[in-house]
């Protein structure tokens, strides 16, 4: 196993490395100046020049790039041109904002999608297996700012349940962060469910068709046990795979929903970075998100090796 992901590991650092050239160089290749907005109305030239040599705005491209990466290495993404803040600092206090939000949609759409896939396909051509479908379908039709907008309505509004937005850290108040979070978790965990629900379904009516399968129920097994502890088991390789890169994207920061429930989490410090054109905050959480994604990939490989040892070193 160690040799195995140590032999990931190192697929995984010519990723990384593409993905920092491609963060650096296309952020600065964008038009535009930020000297401009951080130097003010008046915009001196002195005040701009002096901005430029202190970020290294002057230097050719790739020696910026060098330089960048060398900090990186050091665990130094650079500072915020607006708040003069540490970027690692900035994504420190975000990260567990987006964490908390992340697992608890995920959660909600593991509960929901992965019973009613398993469901859809053993009841397959029955009313319960159309119903799903139909709900699945509408999970991804409806976009997330909508039906965030229409919860806030009759949720927070109407009903006066859950609070309409805002943020509560859980190390704080653990109840009252989990009601501000559950409303936007469940508005992405939706999407995430109706996804799960429809790779669930064909994963498990493939399984289900096997040998293996048809041999368990000749032994007289429970149809329970046959559906979970055979079939479901076999069928979460593709399932896992859906999962990890699902949670790797809502690790990037859901903006939408984000802004909607006024979140202070990834999704938010992205979209203040582009507007103010904060290329070191950009580039550190596009760089962060990226090895979030290969981190997550390497846990799925880590999973198939677990769930089924047959599957080799491939």
């Amino acid at each position: 196993m160690l040799a195995f992901i140590g032999r990931r590991i190192l697929i995984a650092i010519p990723t990384i490395i593409l993905i920092s050239i491609f963060v650096f160089t296309l952020q600065h290749l964008l038009p535009g100046d930020p000297m401009l907005v951080l130097a003010g109305e008046e915009r001196d030239p002195e005040v701009l020049e002096f901005l430029r040599e202190k970020y290294r705005l002057n230097d050719p491209i790739p020696i910026q790039y060098l330089a960048w990466v060398s900090n990186a290495l050091q665990g130094d993404l650079g500072t915020s041109f607006r708040t003069n803040q540490p970027v690692l600092e900035l994504i420190a206090e975000k990260l567990p904002v987006t964490l908390q939000l992340a697992t608890m949609a995920l959660i909600i759409a593991m509960v929901i999608g992965i019973p009613a896939g398993v469901l859809s396909a053993y009841k397959k051509g029955t009313w319960i297996d159309w119903v799903a479908n139909v709900v699945a379908l509408s999970g991804l039709s409806v976009p997330n700012f909508w039906l965030g907008i229409m919860m806030i309505l009759l949720v927070s509004v109407q009903l006066g349940w859950l609070p309409a937005s805002g943020y509560q850290p859980f190390s704080e108040d653990p109840l009252q962060s989990i009601k501000t979070m559950l409303m936007p978790a469940f508005v992405l965990g939706t999407a995430i469910a109706a996804t799960l629900m429809r790779h669930t379904r064909s994963a498990m009516l493939s399984v289900l068709k096997s040998d293996y399968i048809r041999t368990a129920r000749a032994k007289g097994l429970a149809e329970r046990v046959v559906l979970v502890k055979h079939a479901l088991r076999n069928a979460l390789v593709p399932i896992v795979t859906v999962t990890t890169l699902i949670f790797g994207e809502l690790l990037a920061g859901a903006v939408l929903t984000e802004q909607i429930f006024t979140i202070p989490g990834f999704g938010k410090l992205v979209v203040d970075a582009v507007f103010n054109r904060d290329y070191a905050v950009v580039q550190g959480i596009v760089l962060c998100t990226g090895i979030a994604f290969i981190f997550m990939n390497l846990l799925a490989d880590v999973a198939y090796r677990v769930l089924n040892p047959r599957m080799g070193d491939t």
